[in-house]
């Protein structure tokens, strides 16, 4: 199958390394990956902002460049339920009947990687090797819009050598939630040290997430704690095999902590 990678704004500019993955992943996993390079933001930010006009031309620009694509996937369940619940609703209300075709047709084609994998491809064993502690946060975006239930907890499962450990009150929102975690600091600090306090009841060597955007507000308070937990995606987790990639994955993982105590 081809798939064009949708990466995202957020893994573009502050974690390539997950990109790396989803593309070393599928290309295993015998898939033909193409990145196409007119991609931009899918207008999340300015949409859950209040720029909803500012928007409009993402959302078409986003329907444009992957309209011709046989399977869109993106390592972001965030930028996916954008396209997934919002485009349809912003079309409806232009009304612009194109857009509502063309929405209405990409829309089964745009995938999370967890769901493309489970769903689409129908493999829950990738044959990754990581053998470490790992926890599972699940996204809100992931849980509450696209539903995805428990397709990331089955690929781990499937993980020769981990040891998954359940979190505490996972579906609890970690507090980060875009540009809430900086309008409600306090509020937002005071769900991420709840989250923390559950990760860190684990025991886990390494957070995992589908969402590197809740990865870096988690991360963040790992770091400044001095937790010794390293928050991964599970891109990452999934990529690394026994033939010696697992130092990428932890080598990302590091870095992630690194650029959250610089932010």
């Amino acid at each position: 199958m081809r798939v064009s990678l949708f990466i995202t704004c957020f893994n573009d500019t502050l974690f390539p390394g997950t990109g790396k993955a989803v593309v070393s992943l599928l290309d295993r996993l015998g898939c033909t990956v193409d990145f196409p390079m007119d991609q931009t933001c899918c207008g999340q930010m300015h949409y859950n902002t209040g720029y909803h006009r500012e928007a409009i031309p993402l959302i078409r620009h986003f329907v444009e460049v992957f309209g011709d694509s046989e399977a869109v996937v993106s390592p972001s369940a965030s930028c996916v339920s954008m396209v997934h619940e919002v485009y349809p609703k912003v079309a409806a209300e232009l009304g612009d009947e194109k857009l509502q075709r063309d929405v209405a047709a990409l829309i089964p084609r745009v995938f999370e990687l967890t769901t493309f994998l489970v769903h689409k491809l129908k493999i829950d064993d990738v044959g990754a090797y990581f053998p470490h502690r790992v926890t599972f946060h699940p996204t809100c975006h992931s849980l509450r819009m696209l539903r995805i239930g428990d397709a990331p907890q089955r690929l781990l499962r499937k993980v020769r050598g981990i040891d998954l450990v359940e979190l505490p009150s996972a579906e609890e929102c970690c507090g980060f939630g875009g540009t809430f975690a900086v309008k409600n600091a306090d509020t937002s600090i005071a769900m991420l040290s709840d989250k923390i306090r559950c990760v860190l009841d684990t025991g886990a060597e390494y957070c995992a997430s589908a969402d590197n955007s809740c990865l870096m507000h988690i991360g963040g308070g790992l770091h400044r704690q001095r937790a010794g937990v390293n928050p991964i995606h599970i891109a990452e987790i999934l990529a690394t095999t026994e033939q010696g990639m697992e130092g990428d994955g932890i080598a990302a993982a590091a870095a992630t902590a690194e650029r959250t105590e610089r932010s």
